[in-house]
Parts: structure tokens; sequence; C-alpha cells
């Protein structure tokens, strides 16, 4: 796994679909996010037809790799965990060089995907179905998980490797095949991920990868394949928008979907916190990745009491945040927005906070040579840099409050009081993540029980996953569907009841069981009946 060098002939790849390297006439190409000029890869753009393709392979492969022992598929698993370990700091380089977080939020990032092989290899050996107690004799009742079929993916650019594993990994493991359409937004760190699953030992057409973008294009193509009868389910991470789309295509096919959508992700600072760790967590949440998280703090919503101290410290902490190419200078808390279209996206919403009426604490739009903050390091023009931005006099129904950023960008909210605290973290429509800083336990169960949201962290960031729990939200952040964890496999299969009946003969339940036949005599309004007086009531 050797990247392409900067400023060499760019490397053409393909779409990887039934174990063969397919071209597309169409192409795009993948640029670093530090340095616009130093292109990585030539990726083919998929038609509908490579899509379909890409599904019937899939199709294909499904009986033989349901029919594989699933201790065998987990075996596969730990081999695709033990090579992402073996490449871990080759795909960090790349992953950083590419998408432009920090080389130690690369590292985290394929490290989530190791730990996900590490947790699925055994479930493997863990698929468990149940033997139920039948109310008939001679029958057995026993449940057991069976997948779906072909699984369609759409995942996300700002963790191109640990979201898709999230998705990839349990939906291999349950027996699933899948046809994964990455973001257009790191192609090459997506092609290195699946080279190293047809590696581990993935069969042909198990995996399949196509290329390209997401409307009127592969990602959208893929959710078309539902109709045709060629996919069975969709996993998706990306826009609200997008995902209730995703919801009705799949409402009409009888399909449940799993969707994880946006964020504006409150972080609550209470009256007794320690404001030191309070301001380190608000700071992580806000501009670590440059706030391109979709579990960011997007509303800091401060209790009265301790608001004015602390803004004062949040925004001395701001003045020394270091910002560059993190490829190139160490210690930087982030780098660049992805791409441009990422950057022209957050610019917008100086205007919103100007319509709200709100106040601009700290920040400035683009990073440019002549409007940089003191931290800056290198060159600004090589790529699209934003000032970290704070806002104050934010409240709840302002755009600025509502809606999600996904920039460096965080609001201050002042309230009085936990209850306020509490109905302002609850009035947008999104619901994540979220975070409470108090050494009050009264308050930190009052807010992890009353908060309308996926994930809490009490005394902690609202961003960070590990690889065993539960991640996922509800209301505008996702339809209920749980990534990570045991309780994603209910996302890739199906439970199937089996009633084994060895008896000989027809026995009905709720019928024939002994307990539901006859009696002798029925109590009626404290008055014993015969049977033969009561027949036909």
């Amino acid at each position: 796994m050797t990247p392409t060098q900067p400023n060499s002939r760019p490397q053409s790849y393909g779409h990887l679909i039934g174990g063969e390297e397919v071209r597309s006439d169409q192409t795009f190409l993948s640029r670093s996010s530090g340095r616009l000029s130093d292109v990585l890869g030539e990726f083919p753009e998929a038609t509908k037809d490579d899509v379909r393709r890409a599904c019937q392979a899939a199709r294909e492969a499904f009986p033989r790799w349901r029919r594989t022992p699933a201790p065998v598929r987990g075996e596969i698993i730990g081999n695709i965990g033990r090579a992402i370990a073996r490449e871990k700091e080759t795909l960090s380089r790349l992953l950083s060089r590419e998408m432009g977080k920090t080389l130690k939020e690369a590292r985290g990032d394929v490290q989530e995907a190791v730990d996900t092989c590490a947790f699925f290899q055994s479930e493997g050996r863990r698929l468990y179905g149940q033997t139920v107690p039948s109310e008939m004799p001679n029958k057995e009742l026993k449940t057991y998980r069976r997948p779906l079929g072909v699984v369609g993916m759409v995942t996300a650019g700002n963790f191109p490797v640990a979201v898709p594993s999230w998705k990839i990994i349990p939906a291999l493991l349950t027996g699933n095949t899948v046809v994964w359409k990455p973001s257009e937004d790191a192609p090459l760190t997506s092609y290195a991920f699946a080279r190293l699953l047809e590696e581990a030992g993935v069969p042909d057409g198990v995996l399949n990868v196509v290329f390209g973008g997401g409307k009127d294009a592969a990602g959208q193509f893929i959710v078309e394949m539902l109709d045709e009868g060629l996919v069975d389910k969709i996993a998706f991470t990306g826009s609200t928008q997008v995902g209730r789309w995703i919801g009705e295509v799949s409402g009409r096919n009888l399909s449940t979907p799993s969707l994880e959508l946006g964020g504006k992700n409150p972080l609550v600072v209470m009256r007794d916190a320690d404001l030191d760790n309070a301001v380190q967590g608000a700071l992580w949440a806000a501009y670590g990745t440059g706030g391109q998280r979709c579990t960011s703090a997007g509303n800091i919503i401060v209790d009265a009491p301790v608001y004015e101290e602390f803004r004062d410290k949040l925004l001395a902490a701001m003045q020394e945040i270091k910002i560059g190419n993190p490829t190139e200078h160490d210690g930087v808390l982030y780098g660049p927005f992805i791409n441009e279209r990422f950057f022209r996206s957050w610019e917008q919403h100086y205007a919103w906070g100007e319509e709200d009426g709100a106040t601009l604490l700290y920040g400035a739009g683009r990073i440019t040579p002549e409007n940089k903050p003191s931290g800056f390091q290198g060159d600004p023009d090589a790529a699209f840099y934003g000032w970290p931005t704070l806002w104050e006099g934010v409240k709840p129904g302002m755009r600025l409050f509502q809606n999600e950023v996904f920039g460096p960008t965080v609001n201050l909210v002042r309230v009085d009081g936990f209850d306020e605290a509490m109905a302002a973290a609850n009035a947008v429509d999104y619901g994540l993540s979220s975070a409470i800083y108090t050494n009050d336990r009264t308050w930190a169960n009052r807010f992890q029980e009353e908060i309308e949201a996926g994930m809490t962290s009490i005394n902690n960031s609202t961003t960070g996953a590990e690889a065993h729990m539960p991640f996922g939200g509800i209301k505008g952040s996702g339809n209920g569907a749980r990534e990570s964890g045991v309780w994603v496999l209910d996302s890739y299969t199906y439970w199937h009841g089996v009633n084994d009946d060895v008896s000989g003969r027809l026995q009905l339940a709720q019928m024939d069981t002994e307990y539901a036949q006859p009696r002798e005599a029925f109590k009626v309004g404290g008055l014993m009946l015969e049977a033969q007086e009561v027949e036909g009531v």
C-alpha cells in the first residue's frame, strides 16, 4: 500500500465488482484536502448499469456466502482486522492526506475498524438464537438469525474507514453481501480499505465497490436498486434530507433502512461544573476535525452564574488553536475542509447569524494570507481553511441554533438553571449526541433520562465512539437503527422462528393446549354453574 506521491501522474483505479476491476468512461480526480494541487488518483464515475452489475454480482454470491458457517465468516473478519492493523500507519497517513484530519485522528479512525473486527470476529461464534418451551407436548420452538441478502451502503467522507467498517463488518459477518458506494471525497482511502478486505479472504462478489457521486449518480442508483429487487436493504450515513428520501423508497419496498444522519448536538455546562474541564471538552467537541463530525457540538448551553467565566475561558483557549495542513505541521487541532463544497456550505452560516441577530465573538470566514488567526501554519491558499468561529446571543428558534453547520463553528446559549438548560437542549429537530458538565448527580441523572438523543456523555465531549457501544440517533438524526456492538446485528438479520413438531399429529396452539380445555364448572358472579348451563356463552 504505497500512496501516490504528490504531483506525480495520478494512477487510474476501477470499481471492484465480482472480483474484477471495472472501468467507466467518465472519471473524477481525488485531491488532497490539504494541498489541492496534489492529485491522488483518478476514479471511475459509476453508471446505473455499473451499479446494477455490482448488485447482480452480490446477489449471485449471496447463497454461497450465507451458507458459509458463521464461525468461518468470523475468522475472515479477524483476518481483516489483522490486515488493517498491519497497514494502520500507511492507511492513516493516506487518510490524513486525502481527507484532511490530523494524523492522531486518522489513526483513531483506522483503529476503530480494527476494534470493530476484533469485536465481531467472536460474534461469529455467538450469533445466538433461542430454544423456547412449547405449550404442546413433543414440540420444539427455536429462533435463528438469518441474513437479509444484498445490502447497499452509502457512506460519508469524514470517517472513510471507521464508519464503513461499522456497516460492512457486521453485514458480512451475518451472511449478507454488500454493494458499497464510498464517499467521492475519499475514494483512495476507501479503495485501499476494500483491497485489504479482499486480501483477508472475502470472496469475489461478497463485497463490491462502486465509485461516484450521490444525487443522480452511484449513490442514488444503489437506492433505486430496491425498486428493481436487486438490493434488500440500504445503510446510509449522510444528511437528514437524503435520509428521508431513502426512508420513502425503502418504505414502499417494505425494507427497513439504517439511517445515520446529522446532528445539532447540545453541550450543557451547569453552574457547578469544572469549567476548565468543560472548556477542553467544548473546544474538542466544537473544533475537532474542523467541526466536520455529525457528533460535533452545535450549541453550548451555559448556566447563567458561570456564563461569562466560561465564555472568557473558551475565547482564550480558541486563540491558542493551531490550524494547518496536518501532513506538513505537527500539533494542529484541525486541518482544511474536506473540499470546497464543504467550505461553501459552512460559509453560508455567517449570513444566518447576521439575519438572526446573533453576536459574532470570534471568527472571520475563510483563512487567507491577509486574514488568518495567529495559530495558523503553512499556506492558506493551498486549500480551504475556516476560522474557528463562536457566536453568542443565540436562542432556540434561530436558524443558527437549529441548523447543522458542519464546520468549525459553535453557539453560546445562556440559560438560567437546569430546567431551562434541558428545554434548550431538546429544542432542536435532531437527536444524535449530547453532553452535560456537572458534579450534581441528580442533574446528571435527570439529563440522561430527559434528553432527546441517542447518545449522552457526562463530563465528556459530545464526540467519540467505542466499537462495542451503540451509535445512532433519534428524531432528525436517524430512524432508530444503531451501528456497532451487538445492537447492530438486528439491522442486518431477521428473526426466523421454527416450530418443530415430532408428535406425529396435528396440534393446535391455543386450541388443543391442555390449560385451554373446557372445565367442569364456571364461576360467574359468585355462582358456580355447570358446564352445560353455560354452553354457547
